[in-house]
């Protein structure tokens, strides 16, 4: 029999609640996630100082559980103990949902696993609260932050580059900054909002072309969202010009077309079709 835990308003079963909290603006939050807060004997939270202040602002009293990137694993064993024990147990994140580029999965994991009751408690989302404004086709892909390395950069932005959906990305200040010029690399052919402090006082959004990027010196700081859009219409695509025909000249002794249309197409945005083309008649010259 599973235990119950009475609150004023509420019954729930014990389990881990998946909570989303605030992503800036403290009231952004439901009825639901206080109720369940309320009951929770445990909170499982990134920064405690930070997911205090929201739970003092509610009179919400419950023992709080550091749980972050560098301990998480080493809290596994003693969370599913408590779970196990009936626990009410509440995993909630610095801001927004946990486990979308936050802890938590490798706990939820393991819940599923040992076939403990996993509840989700939706809420906040600067994803799609950053969609919903962007103007862009609703059809997103959420990536979340960056990599570290240059080279896993390049290789998941180079199938990304032929999404033809809105694409959205989590990611420091800082680290944006020096991004530019990788962006620009990869999504010419689409727009950009950076979206800056969501629900807070100084929010912003700042609607640019990728190409528009390179002056850029807006002060940002802490973490924000970028959302791009889909890619620009297909018709727009660049000519093949003089400098791309003589490259095509010398490659086509040593690649197949596919190779070339690959190697020329490469983030300039040239129409596949007129590589190909070209190529064929080199190849029928002969």
């Amino acid at each position: 029999m599973i235990p119950l835990v009475e609150t004023k308003r509420f019954t729930f079963k014990s389990g881990l609640f998946i909570v989303a909290t605030p992503i800036g603006n403290l009231r952004d939050i439901t009825v639901n996630a206080i109720d369940v807060l309320k009951a929770s004997d445990y909170v499982l939270c990134e920064d405690t100082r930070v997911s205090k202040k929201l739970l003092d602002k509610y009179n919400i009293k419950p023992k709080l559980i550091s749980n972050h990137k560098f301990n998480e694993k080493k809290n596994l064993n003693k969370v599913i103990t408590l779970l196990e024990g009936g626990k009410i147990i509440s995993l909630i994140s610095d801001a927004g949902t946990p486990c979308v580029s936050d802890p938590g999965s490798i706990i939820v994991r393991e819940c599923i696993k040992k076939n403990i009751k996993i509840f989700s408690i939706p809420g906040p989302s600067s994803v799609t609260a950053a969609v919903a404004i962007s103007g862009f086709t609703d059809r997103y892909f959420f990536y979340g932050f960056f990599p570290e390395k240059e080279k896993e950069i390049n290789k998941d932005f180079k199938i990304l580059a032929e999404l033809n959906s809105s694409i959205v990305f989590f990611i420091s200040a800082k680290k944006f900054l020096k991004s530019i010029p990788i962006l620009k690399k990869f999504f010419s052919n689409r727009k950009i909002v950076i979206c800056k402090e969501i629900t807070k006082l100084y929010e912003e959004y700042i609607r640019l072309d990728i190409t528009e990027l390179e002056n850029f010196k807006n002060n940002l700081r802490g973490e924000i969202t970028l959302v791009l859009s889909e890619r620009k219409n297909q018709k727009n695509d660049n000519k093949l010009d003089e400098i791309n025909k003589k490259k095509i000249r010398k490659l086509i002794k040593k690649l197949s077309i596919k190779d070339i249309v690959e190697v020329i197409n490469e983030n300039k945005n040239i129409s596949k079709k007129e590589i190909y083309n070209f190529c064929l008649t080199l190849k029928n010259e002969k």
